[in-house]
């Protein structure tokens, strides 16, 4: 048997690596992080255990690569959702459609989330990888369709705010509902509450808001 090209390794390599992912979003989605064992993750992707020291240094690495995954893959879907927004309010769409994702998510997997925050909040820090790398583009494309003179200082802030709402969702005893962080945000972008997946969470956050107001009318 002729050996295997180096684009089919690549591939393999890469469809490993994307297994191992998905794998650390359902046990740790499931049983959180102290309960998740490394072993238990290469079982779930079925590949060997070394792969995963191969592909990450450690276990705190891999959950920041898998939720950031998640994060990019659901953000990439609602921005492509049809119908396609077009037209000069297309950027508001857009926008919307981004801060709906991320409070999706902290909505439908509390427990991921909360346990990808509290990584990032602790000495290890906020971790680069190629996963963060896209979702970090897709917000910056975000804020440039949203119109935004200056993207470079407009991504860190969009960023910023979704992370400080997920928080706020997510912390213990204290939670805030996301349809008045929802409010809260798209009042900020001078968004109309239509706009994006308004969420099934009462009229509480449901009346209309004022807008649209962009960067040069604050």
């Amino acid at each position: 048997m002729s050996p295997r090209s180096a684009s089919v390794n690549e591939e393999l390599r890469r469809r490993s690596r994307e297994r191992l992912l998905q794998a650390t979003v359902e046990l740790v989605g499931e049983h959180g992080y102290e309960a998740t064992r490394l072993a238990d993750i290469a079982r779930q992707a079925g590949v060997a255990r070394g792969l995963v020291s191969y592909y990450f240094p450690g276990k705190r690495q891999l959950l920041q690569s898998a939720v950031h995954r998640l994060m990019h893959r659901t953000l990439q879907a609602a921005l492509e959702r049809a119908p396609r927004p077009s037209g000069p309010e297309a950027g508001q769409e857009l926008m919307a459609r981004a801060i709906d994702a991320i409070l999706g998510l902290a909505h439908e997997h509390p427990l991921l989330m909360r346990t990808h925050m509290a990584g990032i909040l602790t000495a290890e820090g906020f971790i680069r990888c190629p996963e963060q790398q896209r979702l970090a583009q897709l917000l910056r494309e975000t804020v440039v369709a949203y119109g935004s003179s200056d993207p470079d200082a407009d991504y860190p802030l969009l960023r910023a705010l979704l992370m400080g709402s997920v928080v706020a969702m997510l912390l213990p005893g204290a939670a805030m509902p996301r349809a008045r962080l929802r409010t809260e945000l798209f009042q900020r972008y001078g968004l109309v509450w239509e706009l994006g997946v308004p969420p099934d969470e009462g009229a509480s956050g449901g009346t209309r808001i004022p807008g649209p107001v962009r960067d040069g009318q604050r």
